[in-house]
């Protein structure tokens, strides 16, 4: 348990009290992000900034769904001249009048005086005439002038991103540049004196600093732009350094140094800069010495060192920072379930993510068998993270069971 600047005691958190204090607090105090104009084939997975409305109605011109006849309902049943056709890019520049019917094409404007389309596998076709023998119900077949959309409609909203739909949605609408809210830089610092480069060769007291290099890959999937940072090293001073230039960014993250030993001095430095403590441990495995405050008007993380830790606790609460840094409106976890196929068992107490093996179609789920939070090759070799509830301690086979995908 730590203390706030206020002096207000702060105890330890569960999953879901943490990542609700996370977006509450960010949300509430967070300024309107630099806004940027992304040409269209850029914009994918960008956060929009602007609404974007209609140009026209969509569609133009009532339209067929099916390929068939255009008809007039009150005619069927019945037996219809062919007075033509029409294709999606044509128009048909007559009238369908009693007893009439014109070949239409899926996409194609319906004629004048049809109100119907009947599906070309429920007629019989004997030269220029057509028998239909079912009934038809006006509107049936046929998409309206308007009603996917109108113009003037707003059909996008600032602080939602931007999916294939969305780019979809914006070249319709004629819109070949868009503006976007500029990506949060995000500062990442390893911490540790047993942290050497990636090029380097670690003695047996050494590891390579892995952790900076994933969270930039995190960070950069989140719709950041990562800056590393030299490792600050075990001493008051070096730390103090590293984080000064750290709260530079829009976002600070600090891997290691958050725990209760001898030479974790992150906290004792952060607590320098005047900083604001809203947690420091939350009820979780991997993860549970995790620090989230405020300093020099930014807000950073003190993530725990083992990889696993590093890498769930930015996935599930500092992501969800990040994005709204970067005027996203409503950050989401996606935690489906899915059938466990081996039994599964732990210590009630803790929400647990721990590395799993999703199938291809995402119905089962295999626990990958791992030595710790240190075991890098078991994360790489899973696909997603078992979500086990701190309140359950025994999952048989079969079993349903939330996931976290990678």
């Amino acid at each position: 348990m730590l203390r706030t600047g206020d002096n207000t005691s702060v105890e330890a958190l569960t999953f879901l009290q943490a990542r609700e204090s996370v977006i509450n607090t960010v949300r509430a105090a967070r300024r309107a992000a630099a806004v940027e104009t992304v040409p269209l084939e850029s914009a994918h997975t960008r956060i929009l900034a602007e609404v974007v409305a209609a140009d026209r109605d969509t569609p133009a011109t009532s339209r067929s769904v099916r390929d068939g006849f255009a008809v007039r309902a009150i005619d069927l049943p019945g037996e219809l001249e062919i007075i033509g056709e029409v294709r999606a890019g044509d128009t048909f520049r007559g009238s369908v009048g009693p007893n009439q019917a014109v070949e239409i094409m899926t996409g194609a404007p319906v004629p004048q005086g049809a109100d119907a389309v009947v599906m070309i596998e429920h007629v019989t076709r004997a030269g220029a005439l057509v028998r239909i023998d079912r009934s038809a119900e006006p509107g049936q077949f046929i998409n309206p002038l308007g009603c996917e959309a109108q113009k003037g409609e707003a059909v996008l909203h600032p602080g939602e991103r931007l999916d294939y739909t969305g780019i979809a949605l914006l070249a319709a609408f004629g819109r070949p540049q868009i503006s976007v809210f500029a990506k949060p830089t995000v500062a990442i610092i390893p911490t540790g004196d047993e942290i050497v480069a990636v090029d380097e060769a670690p003695l047996e007291h050494q590891i390579r600093n892995s952790n900076a290099h994933s969270l930039a890959a995190q960070v950069e999937r989140a719709g950041g732009i990562p800056r590393i940072l030299p490792a600050a090293r075990d001493t008051v001073e070096h730390t103090r350094d590293s984080i000064g230039r750290g709260l530079e960014a829009d976002l600070l993250l600090l891997s290691g140094g958050v725990s209760a030993g001898k030479y974790d001095v992150v906290e004792e430095v952060l607590a320098g800069f005047g900083a604001r403590f809203y947690f420091d441990r939350v009820l979780i495995q991997p993860g549970q010495p995790l620090v989230f405050g405020a300093a020099a008007g930014k807000f950073f993380f003190g993530l725990p060192g083992n990889p696993s830790s590093t890498m769930v606790t930015f996935e599930i609460f500092a992501r969800a920072a990040l994005e709204l840094l970067g005027g996203l409106e409503q950050p989401t976890l996606h935690m489906p379930f899915a059938r466990l196929t081996a039994e599964f068992h732990h210590r009630v107490g803790l929400t647990r993510f721990l590395p799993a093996r999703l199938s291809a179609d995402g119905g089962s789920v295999t626990p990958v068998h791992w030595h710790g939070s240190g075991d890098i090759p078991a994360l790489a070799r899973a696909n997603a993270y078992l979500v086990a509830d701190p309140d359950r301690a025994n999952y048989p086979a079969g079993d349903w069971i939330q996931v976290l995908p990678k």
